[in-house]
């Protein structure tokens, strides 16, 4: 008589630990007005995935929906400020592959129904380290999240690298390059005008000697 072997299943465990060591996460170093164009750009690298994008606020929300339609990629921003309805079509958009850049704010995000994410783009690192975690139990493990982060959010980060026990890998964006910050705007505008010879300034010098001699 065979003796029938048990498959023993792995127990999945959904602390902040366990859940950050089995789904991929990255960071990418971004100053606050560089993001858009960032975003812009990691669509651009990964055209085809179905990506959620958090922003803090409706407002950012509003404005990254809008620079991206300005630059022809389909993205539509769902918040606090839409009916019921806009947001089950914009659900429904984002389930079929309609639309497949969605962004929002972490309280509406918690309403939607979206279990097909790819790719969690954090526009803003949340302040609550809570909200960072609930982010990843949408993907668990199955998706990647990406965090774009600014000087001032670097706490932030640490507080959730911290509660995981873990440094989320830094990279750099493909193909992306960072604006000038205004510092070295002004400071490359300071050289250039140094460097700049003074306009007219032979004729000056010939008006200046023609009343001498006069």
């Amino acid at each position: 008589m065979s003796k029938k072997t048990k498959k023993t299943c792995k127990k999945k465990y959904y602390d902040n630990v366990s859940v950050g060591n089995r789904t991929k996460q990255t960071v990418h170093l971004a100053a606050q007005h560089d993001k858009p164009r960032m975003v812009e750009q990691l669509i651009k690298n990964s055209p085809d995935k179905q990506m959620v994008v958090i922003a803090k606020s409706k407002r950012r929300a509003d404005e990254l929906s809008l620079y991206l339609n300005a630059k022809n990629i389909k993205a539509r921003a769902i918040h606090g400020n839409h009916r019921t309805d806009e947001h089950e079509a914009a659900v429904k958009m984002f389930n079929t592959s309609e639309l497949n850049i969605l962004i929002t704010t972490d309280m509406i995000l918690k309403t939607l129904g979206l279990p097909d994410i790819q790719t969690i783009i954090n526009y803003d690192v949340p302040t609550q380290y809570e909200d960072y975690f609930n982010r990843l139990l949408l993907i668990d493990g199955a998706g990647e999240s990406i965090s774009l982060v600014s000087p001032d959010e670097k706490g932030f980060l640490g507080i959730i690298e911290i509660r995981m026990k873990m440094q989320i890998p830094e990279k750099e964006v493909e193909e992306f390059v960072a604006a000038p910050s205004l510092e070295e705007s002004d400071a490359a505008h300071s050289v250039k005008e140094k460097k700049k010879k003074p306009r007219h300034r032979s004729q000056s010098v010939k008006k200046v000697t023609k009343k001498r001699e006069d």
